[in-house]
């Protein structure tokens, strides 16, 4: 078998994994850069091992927008206990309180009411924000608690699916930012009862189809192929989404073909007005992508993010 080189493909674009239950989102982030053979790979934004459901992955010059998906709107659904409580906000943890739960239907849905449109969170010890430079789940872990501040946060939507006794179902439409541990953690203190996360589906990011989504395992099936002498990533490639879809919702503008090759090498682009700090997508007369930019106050995009392309 022909060894495959240390540097990797040079194979640009975004993957949209379902991830199972269990999975760490570093170790499938790894599963997938190893299966296409990728110089560069970055998830965007960690699901709990817990949680289930969309993790898009970027591939080369695809990580250099990741951070677009980062902030994008997120959709779960998610089950729910009321009257236990964890340390951790979810099944993962260890029960800290039990209450009854003596919570009619009419004021879960007077609670639920609390959490629509703009609101402010205090996120969860158990997440990976960083205080000094470390996350503060491992203060957590540790016994330490750091003061957080709330920070705001959009609902955009929240359904009751459906109750069964002590347990919820819920659909949340969210800002980025949101936690979902600690909304039901505070849903719960709200109702008096408290309450932790029983399970956790992303159902989407942005607007990537949930019909995209494939299991590592699913890719893995793609890949055998590709113990061959000559690998052939055909079937795989096949699965990339395009390298700006990331940035898919951004303002376009479009650059003259040596201004655009001037963009690529730091320089700025004239554009229609925008107000100063609007972020752009900037392409050439060819409708080929080159990168993001940054409207100014003196009418220009300069440069934030450019694609470097092999020569």
């Amino acid at each position: 078998m022909a060894r495959r080189s240390k540097k990797g493909r040079p194979i640009n674009g975004v993957v949209l994994v379902n991830k199972h239950q269990g999975e760490s989102s570093n170790r499938v982030l790894q599963q997938v850069k190893r299966l296409y053979n990728a110089q560069k790979a970055g998830h965007t934004g960690a699901l709990d091992p817990l949680a289930t459901g969309m993790l898009p992955v970027c591939l080369g010059e695809a990580t250099k927008f990741s951070q677009f998906l980062l902030d994008a709107d997120k959709v779960y659904q998610v089950r729910a206990q009321l009257g236990v409580r964890t340390d951790t906000s979810d099944a993962d943890g260890t029960v800290v309180e039990t209450k009854p739960v003596d919570v009619s239907d009419e004021q879960l849905a007077a609670a639920l009411e609390q959490f629509r449109g703009d609101i402010e969170q205090v996120p969860s010890m158990f997440s990976a924000l960083k205080h000094q430079g470390k996350p503060l789940y491992e203060y957590a872990r540790n016994g330490i608690t750091i003061e957080r501040p709330a920070r705001p946060i959009q609902i955009f939507r929240l359904e009751l699916l459906q109750r069964n006794d002590d347990f919820i179902e819920l659909d949340v439409h969210c800002s980025k930012g949101t936690y979902i541990r600690s909304l039901v953690d505070d849903l719960g203190q709200l109702l008096g009862c408290g309450a932790h996360v029983q399970a956790l589906h992303r159902s989407a990011v942005a607007d990537y189809p949930a019909e995209a989504m494939l299991s590592v395992d699913e890719l893995a099936e793609l890949a055998t192929a590709n113990e061959a002498e000559t690998p052939d990533y055909t079937a795989l490639d096949a699965q990339l989404l395009p390298l700006d879809s990331p940035v898919a919702r951004l303002p376009v503008i479009l650059a003259a073909l040596e201004q655009g090759n001037a963009f690529l090498h730091g320089q700025p682009v004239t554009a229609d007005v925008y107000p100063a700090g609007t972020a752009v997508r900037v392409e050439n007369e060819h409708g080929l992508f080159l990168g993001v930019g940054e409207y100014r106050e003196d009418k220009r995009a300069w440069p934030k993010r450019v694609v470097v392309f092999d020569t």
